[in-house]
């Protein structure tokens, strides 16, 4: 065995890892871990000034050997003047205190129950209440408490005098919508585009021009009007149909026979037809559910003014629109024309406009039958101020509002 560094040795002054004299657990070397009285092995008892961890009355153990170890010195070792042991990082933080009272987790106020986590909870019983973010809330009151300062403040208030609140806008105490609302649910345009209609001075309500915004209406009785004709501000509808040849002129049939109903899908309301066409006449008729304005548009005293295109055979003499105009002496009474002309002519085919007021029954084709000159075929084009345009047989299309307005301005409404 070696006396002096082997690592099995057990002499007095070696420097191996295992030996008794220098080794691990020597008396007097170098060692890590050794138990001798020699210079402070990393786990010796006696040593001096060895690596680690001596415990011993030796002199400067790194860790824990004799009194000039780095970081702590052992049972009966003297700390070194020239190098003082540093404190804790928790030690810096706050005084020490019993185990029982040593921080748990965290490192400084977090260690203490402080910003990171908050107040520790109290010891028994629940914790404080909380509101949804986290903050304090203060202690439920009892509904005596509560019963008795509502009594307070009715004894405190109750004497005041009432105070009125001021009106946002000239006759809000009125029931009813907003003006410029109403509009555009009518389809007049966006709220915005209403307003500027009512500044425009472009607005009536039941014949004043309305100079404010903000005024309140009933749709239901109130008479508006934009630019002179009225605006449809009821639940009404208003339909035209290109009615085909062979359609009956009603909303249902018991025969069986295709009808103007069977062009509307929804049936939930009940439409009026505007007048009527023959079977085998074309062109225009007007569907609503406004019983009045249906009545005045068929009415002889309102005079709505009808356009058809008759297809008919030559040759014509330039005298028979003079004597359409006239009238033409039916069986039923005579019968006028407001208005003649030719459209096209192509050899003996012509094809002629005629502008009428009355709706008696097969009027048009009488008229011509009686001047000598049957008809092929009849379209009628316009009812008033709404032309068929280049709407399509058999297409159903719902009135704009200025469309409306216009029938309704034709029969004073």
């Amino acid at each position: 065995m070696r006396s002096s560094s082997g690592r099995n040795s057990s002499g007095n002054n070696g420097g191996s890892r295992g030996g008794n004299s220098g080794g691990r657990g020597g008396s007097s070397g170098g060692g890590r871990g050794g138990s001798g009285a020699g210079g402070g092995g990393r786990g010796g008892s006696s040593g001096g000034g060895g690596y680690r961890g001596g415990s011993g009355s030796g002199g400067g153990g790194y860790q824990g050997g004799g009194g000039g170890g780095y970081q702590g010195g052992g049972r009966d070792g003297q700390k070194s003047p020239s190098n003082p042991r540093r404190p804790r990082p928790e030690e810096r933080s706050y005084d020490v205190s019993p185990p029982s009272e040593a921080p748990k987790k965290g490192r400084g106020s977090a260690a203490r129950g402080g910003a990171k986590g908050g107040p520790k909870a109290p010891q028994g019983g629940t914790p404080p209440r909380r509101g949804p973010h986290g903050q304090r809330q203060a202690p439920a009151r009892s509904r005596e408490l509560d019963a008795k300062i509502e009594q307070r403040n009715r004894e405190r208030y109750e004497n005041r005098p009432e105070i009125k609140t001021p009106k946002t806008f000239p006759g809000a105490e009125q029931e009813g919508e907003r003006l410029q609302k109403v509009l555009a649910r009518a389809g007049m345009g966006s709220r915005r585009a209403c307003e500027e209609l009512i500044e425009q001075a472009r607005v009536e309500v039941n014949g004043e021009i309305v100079l404010e915004q903000g005024k309140r209406v009933d749709p239901e009785k109130d008479e508006i009007k934009v630019d002179g004709l009225t605006v449809a501000t009821q639940s009404y509808l208003f339909f035209a149909l290109n009615k085909p040849a062979g359609v009956v002129s009603t909303m249902e049939d018991p025969d069986g026979r295709q009808c103007l109903g069977d062009y509307v899908n929804n049936r939930e309301t009940r439409l009026f037809h505007v007048g009527r066409l023959d079977t085998e006449t074309e062109g225009i008729i007007l569907l609503t559910n406004h019983g009045e304005l249906a009545h005045r548009l068929t009415h002889p005293k309102y005079g709505v003014k009808k356009t058809y295109l008759a297809a008919i055979t030559g040759p014509l003499p330039r005298e028979v629109g003079k004597r359409l105009k006239d009238g033409i002496q039916l069986e039923d009474g005579y019968a006028r024309a407001d208005h003649f002309r030719v459209v096209e002519q192509t050899g003996k085919n012509y094809l002629v406009e005629v502008t009428l007021h009355e709706g008696r029954k097969h009027i048009v084709r009488r008229m011509l039958a009686e001047a000598g000159f049957p008809v092929e075929k009849l379209v009628r084009t316009a009812f008033g101020p709404i032309g068929l345009g280049d709407q399509k047989s058999g297409w159903l299309r719902r009135l704009t509002n200025t469309e409306v307005g216009m029938l309704m301005k034709e029969v004073g409404m």
